[in-house]
């Protein structure tokens, strides 16, 4: 079975957006953007049906499912591998899914994790998939509580954590997945408060309920967002406050750095907020 555009997901909650730490994209029209900071969207090529982040490199996967990685100069881009359908990066690496649904984990040669995977993420040293069946499953680094089973010991094989999960999201030690029923669970390390109130202050080893009604979720290094079925944007951690915070109607989709949140909307607007600030439209390319 091959990916709709649904499941073809990013560093944020679909395939237009990613963000991490400071370094951000956008996907426009089949065009690829990126910025730093507070800066502005600059091109970086066409043909793109999904853009991602990892702290240095951007990353995009074009239309003819290949796979490219660059730092500097999108025109000098590393060819990671062919057949993608859908991808993600971060601190470790990154997984593509192909059109059959196997799971490959990058390196100088991919290598296979799992069949029938419809999500994955590479976190800060913690990395997920969730399986067709809805399995949720994690390997790495169990220090903070990653795992949510009550694990605090690194695994070097993937472990199955959860079930009835959609598609998870996972950052700077903590993780996020979207249950079937729309329930945004956590656990993890929350100092900053991207768990809301579940483990706050130190950190939650078990997954706990966090937000309802989504549809979308994204997290970045200290704050977590969701998207509503009604299309409104929430946020909560550094910045928002522990009880999550209503941004924005008619949103399409989001997505969370270090301090910063991007969305697009409905009617064309495409914004970025910092912290807890007002949000700045950033100028649509």
């Amino acid at each position: 079975m091959s990916l709709s555009s649904t499941d073809t997901l990013a560093d944020g909650s679909g395939p237009a957006l990613a963000s991490y730490y400071e370094l951000h994209m956008a996907l426009i029209g089949g065009v690829a953007y990126a910025w730093r900071g507070q800066g502005q969207p600059l091109r970086q090529r066409g043909g793109v049906r999904q853009v991602g982040v990892s702290r240095t490199a951007c990353f995009a996967l074009l239309d003819d499912g290949r796979l490219l990685r660059w730092r500097d100069d999108p025109q000098r881009a590393d060819s990671l591998m062919q057949g993608v359908a859908a991808f993600a990066a971060g601190e470790s690496g990154w997984f593509a899914i192909d059109a059959s649904r196997q799971l490959w984990h990058g390196g100088a040669t991919p290598q296979r994790v799992a069949a029938d995977v419809v999500a994955a993420c590479i976190g800060d040293g913690a990395d997920y998939y969730v399986r067709q069946d809805g399995t949720l499953w994690v390997r790495g680094l169990a220090h903070r509580g990653q795992y949510g089973d009550g694990r605090l010991v690194a695994s070097a094989d993937f472990i199955r954590t959860a079930d009835e999960a959609v598609t998870v999201k996972a950052h700077t030690g903590h993780a996020l997945y979207l249950r079937r029923d729309g329930v945004v669970l956590g656990t993890g390390g929350n100092r900053f408060g991207p768990l809301g109130a579940h483990g706050l202050g130190d950190k939650a080893d078990r997954w706990g309920a966090i937000f309802d009604g989504a549809i979308a979720i994204a997290t970045g290094s200290r704050h977590s967002v969701a998207i509503r079925q009604d299309g409104s944007l929430w946020a909560w951690g550094e910045g928002f406050g522990i009880e999550p915070r209503k941004l924005r109607e008619a949103v399409l989709t989001t997505a969370a750095g270090d301090t910063a949140t991007l969305a697009l909307t409905t009617d064309g607007g495409f914004w970025q907020w910092e912290g807890g600030s007002a949000p700045r439209r950033l100028q649509r390319p």
